[in-house]
């Protein structure tokens, strides 16, 4: 053999060689590929993913406390309106309880005037001391106002068997309403009264020429001190 030949037989590495170099190349490369797709599919991430896990519950929670908040302030809102209506409804009864008490009225709903204050006739002593309401036996009797019952019974409460049944109520203007001829006296002496307050049914009971109510308005609780009831009525803003 030649030198040229020995030469090059000796630099040409062997085949063995080539092939094992290849393969751990090939190995080389599968690592590394294999460990970039488990970094990427999350198999070797496991603190990334509880991170990622407690990010959305902590989002979640976040999300559910300002709703519970929202709703609280939504309850706690509306149980304020509700208490400032209730406030407003109580000072609106009560304003209207105190204008009702400083109030005068009729002393029966629906009626037609008969004898009026002053008249003339044989049923009457004197000039006639009322204005009488015509109504049928059973209707209500209202308190004309606020005030203190201080006769109530037959024989006019006192007055005399000319009223039958009479009631007598005190108010606090000094002045006293009377209601004769009654069927029924719901009241007793001593009793507090408000105005419009049911105190008697009409009837026609004493010296009464059909049913009716007779109403007075008196400066004192007894006969003899009565005033036009209907010109007293109209000073306090109640027409009849």
């Amino acid at each position: 053999m030649s030198k040229r030949a020995t030469i090059q037989h000796s630099t040409r590495p062997s085949v063995s060689r080539v092939r094992g170099a290849v393969v751990a190349v090939g190995l080389g490369t599968s690592m590394v590929l294999g460990a970039g797709a488990a970094f990427a599919s999350g198999t070797t991430g496991a603190t990334g993913t509880t991170a990622l896990v407690s990010s959305v519950t902590a989002d979640s929670v976040a999300k559910q406390a300002a709703a519970q908040g929202k709703a609280a302030t939504t309850a706690k809102k509306a149980a304020a309106d509700k208490a400032a209506t209730a406030k407003q409804t109580a000072a609106a009864k009560k304003a209207s309880a105190k204008t009702k008490a400083a109030a005068w009225e009729a002393p029966v709903d629906h009626y037609t005037l008969s004898a009026s204050y002053g008249t003339g006739g044989a049923r009457w002593a004197a000039k006639h001391s009322g204005q009488d309401f015509a109504v049928p036996i059973g209707t209500k009797v209202q308190a004309a106002h606020s005030g203190t019952v201080v006769k109530a019974g037959p024989n006019g409460g006192g007055d005399g068997p000319a009223y039958g049944n009479a009631v007598v109520i005190k108010h606090s203007n000094g002045k006293y309403s009377q209601y004769a001829h009654l069927s029924k006296i719901n009241v007793r002496v001593g009793q507090q009264v408000n105005t419009g307050q049911t105190i008697a049914l009409s009837g026609n009971t004493g010296n009464s020429s059909g049913p009716h109510l007779h109403f007075e308005i008196r400066t004192t609780p007894n006969y003899g001190s009565a005033l036009n009831p209907v010109s007293f009525l109209r000073s306090v803003h109640v027409s009849v």
